[in-house]
C-alpha cells in the first residue's frame, strides 16, 4: 500500500517514518516548502529520540519521501492520513477544525476509487462523518472510506510508542476501512498489541477521554502536593502509597508546575467545550483546566518567596521545554513562569539542552546559556522547571560557587531536601515537608477532636 501523510509536523513526521519502517511506501506532504526542503536534506525539524536515524534509513531505502505537491502525492495513494493541527479556538476552547476540513477539501479532487481517508489529528466526535460529507459533496461518484486512528505518542518516546503501543484504536464505518487499517497495523501482530476496532465516534472520544483523564491525574497530584505542604506530609511518599494500588497506578502522579505541551491543554479545553455543546458538562475536567491555569501563579509565588525582594535579583531557569527529551515549547510552564518573574523585576538566565532555539522566538530579555553552571553565574536562585537528566546529577559545589545566592527551587522534586541542606542550599520543592502553620494545626486538631 501507498500512504500519503498530510502534514509533516510532530504526528505526521513520526507516524510517516514509522510506517515506512514497516515497509510501506510513504510520502509526507506539507505546504511549508522550507520544511520539506530541510526534510529532503535529512534535517529533522523536531527533536525526538531515534527519529533522525529512522528517517535517514528509510529515505535511503526509497520508502520515505517528502513533498509539497499534494496533488501528485494523493493521486496514487491507497491511504491518505490527515495529521494537521487542531488548536484551541479562542474564546470557547473548542477544537479549531479549520485545517482538517481544508485538508479534506484539498485532497478530495485527487482521491482514487477505493481510497481510505484516515484522521490521525485529534478531533471531536462527529468530525470524521463531516469529513466524509465534505469529500462526498466534492466527489459524489467517488467510492471511498473514512477511518479514525488517533495517536497516543508521548513526546520524547514517540518512536518507541509507535512501534510498541499499548493499544491501537481504529474507528471505521465500513468493511473496507477496517480491512485496510488492519493491514496497516499487521506488523504489530507479533507483538500482540491490542487492536480496538470500533465506531468513528468511539475512536474520536477515546482520544479525548484518555488525555483528559491523564491531565486530571496530574492535577490531582498537584492539589495533593499543596495539602502535603500544609500538613507536613511528603507527596512522593503519599503518591507512591496510593500508586501501588493497581486500580490507580503510579504514572502521572508526579506533582510539578502544571501540565503543558501540544495535547493536554488544548484537548482538555476541547473536551470541556464538547461536553457543554452536547449538554453533558464534564465538571471534573472543567475543574482540571481551572486548577492547571492557576498553577503557574502558585509556582511563581514559591520562587518569589525564595527571593524575598525580587527587584534586582537574578534567577537561573533550568529547563524550558514542557517536558524532557523534546524541544516542544507549546504551553510550556516555563513561559508563564519566566514572563511573571520578569514582570516582577527579576533578570533571567536560562538553559535547556534542546528547546532554546524555539524559546528564543518566544521570550525576550533572557540570557541564554550553554550549560547549567553558566546559567547559575551570579544567580540569587536556581529554579528547576524541566527534569532533564543532565540536571539530576549537578555538581553542587560548582553550582554553589557560581551562584550569588543559595536558593534552589526544585519544581520537579529531583533532589532530596536533606542532601541539598547539607550542601549549603536553601532548598524548596513541591509537596514535601513544610512547617505547619499554627492556624492550620489548630484547625486540623479541632477537626480530629
Amino acid at each position: 500500500m501507498k500512504i500519503t501523510m498530510i502534514g509533516a509536523g510532530y504526528v505526521g513526521l513520526v507516524s510517516g517514518a514509522c510506517f515506512s519502517e514497516y515497509g510501506f511506501a510513504v510520502t509526507c506532504v506539507d505546504l511549508d516548502a522550507a520544511k520539506i526542503a530541510k526534510l529532503k536534506r535529512g534535517e529533522v525539524t523536531i527533536y525526538e529520540s531515534g527519529l533522525s536515524e529512522l528517517i535517514a534509513s528509510n529515505i535511503e531505502a526509497g520508502r520515505l519521501r517528502f513533498s509539497d505537491d499534494v496533488t501528485a502525492a494523493v493521486t496514487d495513494s491507497d491511504v491518505i492520513m490527515l495529521a494537521v493541527g487542531t488548536p484551541s479556538r479562542r474564546g470557547d476552547g473548542e477544537a479549531d477544525l479549520t485545517y482538517v476540513y481544508a485538508a479534506a477539501r484539498q485532497i478530495a479532487p485527487h482521491l482514487k476509487q477505493g481510497a481510505v481517508v484516515v484522521t490521525k489529528s485529534t478531533v471531536v466526535p462527529g468530525t470524521n462523518r463531516q469529513i466524509r460529507r465534505v469529500i462526498a459533496e466534492a466527489r459524489p461518484s467517488l467510492d471511498f472510506s473514512v477511518a479514525s486512528n488517533p495517536e497516543f505518542l508521548r513526546e520524547g518516546a514517540a518512536v518507541d510508542d509507535f512501534m510498541r503501543p499499548n493499544r491501537v484504536i481504529i474507528g471505521v464505518h465500513d468493511e473496507r476501512g477496517e480491512r485496510v487499517m488492519r493491514a496497516l497495523y499487521r506488523p504489530l501482530s507479533l507483538r500482540e498489541a491490542p487492536l480496538v476496532v470500533t465506531t468513528l465516534e468511539n475512536a474520536e472520544l477515546i482520544k479525548y477521554a484518555a488525555n483528559s483523564f491523564l491531565a486530571m491525574k496530574v492535577t490531582f497530584a498537584n492539589e495533593l502536593a499543596d495539602l502535603c505542604e500544609e500538613i507536613g506530609a511528603d507527596v512522593q511518599v503519599v503518591a507512591h502509597g496510593i500508586g501501588l494500588d493497581n486500580r490507580i497506578g503510579s504514572k502521572f502522579l508526579h506533582p510539578g508546575p502544571g501540565f503543558g505541551g501540544s495535547c493536554f491543554p488544548k484537548d482538555t479545553r476541547a473536551f470541556v467545550a464538547a461536553g457543554k455543546r452536547f449538554g453533558a458538562p464534564q465538571r471534573l475536567i472543567e475543574t482540571t483546566v481551572e486548577v492547571n491555569e492557576r498553577r503557574i501563579g502558585q509556582m511563581v509565588g514559591k520562587i518569589l518567596g525564595a527571593l524575598g525582594t525580587p527587584t534586582g535579583k537574578t534567577v537561573a531557569v533550568l529547563g524550558l521545554a514542557f517536558k524532557p527529551n523534546t524541544d516542544d515549547m507549546r504551553e510550556a510552564p516555563s513561559l508563564g513562569i519566566i514572563s511573571a518573574l520578569q514582570e516582577a523585576g527579576v533578570a533571567i538566565r536560562a538553559h535547556d539542552p534542546a528547546a532554546m532555539p524555539h524559546a528564543r522566538q518566544l521570550l525576550d530579555n533572557v540570557a541564554w546559556c550553554e550549560n547549567p553552571y553558566e546559567a547559575a553565574e551570579g544567580a540569587d536562585a536556581v529554579v528547576i522547571v524541566t527534569e532533564w537528566n543532565i540536571y539530576r546529577g549537578l555538581d553542587l559545589d560548582r553550582l554553589k560557587t557560581a551562584m550569588r545566592g543559595r536558593s534552589v527551587v526544585d519544581l520537579r522534586n529531583i533532589y532530596k531536601p536533606d542532601e541539598m541542606a547539607a550542601a549549603g542550599f536553601v532548598y524548596s520543592s513541591v509537596g514535601r515537608p513544610a512547617r505547619i502553620s499554627e492556624a492550620n494545626f489548630a484547625r486540623a486538631k479541632g477537626q480530629v477532636s
